[in-house]
C-alpha cells in the first residue's frame, strides 16, 4: 500500500526462518506435535508413532514471548531479499534470535528484528525442570555469536 514491505510480512519472514532452522537443525517436528496421532489404519504397521514416541523435540514447543524490530531503510516488491539469522542469547529454556533483512547484493541491513522463544512442555505449557531439550540446544549453539559480531 505504501510502496514498502508491510510489517506483517517481516514478522512472517522472522517466523519462517527461525522455524525452518528449528526443524532442519534442532529436531523440532511441528507437523506431528500439533496433530493428534491417528489410530493405525487397516494394514498400517503396529509401530505407527504414538504420542510417547514422537521425534525428538516433540515434547516441547517454542512460544514467542517478545518481539522487536528496527527499520533502517525500505524494501519493496520486486526487491530480492537475503535474510540473516543468529542467536544473541541462549538460556536454560529460551533463545533470543536476531534476524537481518538485506536487499540482495547490498551490505547495509534494511531491518533488524529480535524475538524470543521460550521452550515449554507441550502438555503443561510450562518450562520443564531441565529446560530446553539437548538436541534443540546443540542446534541453537551453532548460531550463537559474540555480542560484537556484525549481522
Amino acid at each position: 500500500m505504501y510502496a514498502h514491505l508491510n510489517n506483517a510480512v517481516y514478522t512472517h519472514l522472522f517466523d519462517t526462518i527461525a522455524n525452518t532452522y528449528l526443524i532442519q537443525h534442532c529436531g523440532m517436528d511441528p507437523f506431528s506435535v500439533n496433530n493428534p496421532t491417528p489410530a493405525p489404519a487397516h494394514g498400517q504397521p503396529s509401530n505407527f508413532p504414538s504420542p510417547s514416541n514422537l521425534a525428538a523435540g516433540a515434547d516441547q514447543i517454542g512460544l514467542i514471548v517478545s518481539t522487536h524490530a528496527d527499520f533502517f531503510a525500505s524494501v519493496r516488491f520486486p526487491d530480492l531479499l537475503e535474510v540473516g539469522l543468529r542467536v544473541n542469547r541462549l538460556s536454560k529454556s529460551s533463545v533470543t534470535w536476531e534476524v537481518g533483512i538485506f536487499r540482495k547484493g547490498e551490505e547495509d541491513v534494511k531491518m533488524v528484528g529480535t524475538y524470543t522463544h521460550v521452550f515449554v512442555l507441550r502438555e503443561t505449557m510450562r518450562v520443564g525442570k531441565t529446560g530446553m531439550e539437548e538436541r534443540t540446544r546443540r542446534g541453537l549453539e551453532k548460531l550463537l555469536v559474540k555480542a560484537e559480531a556484525k549481522l
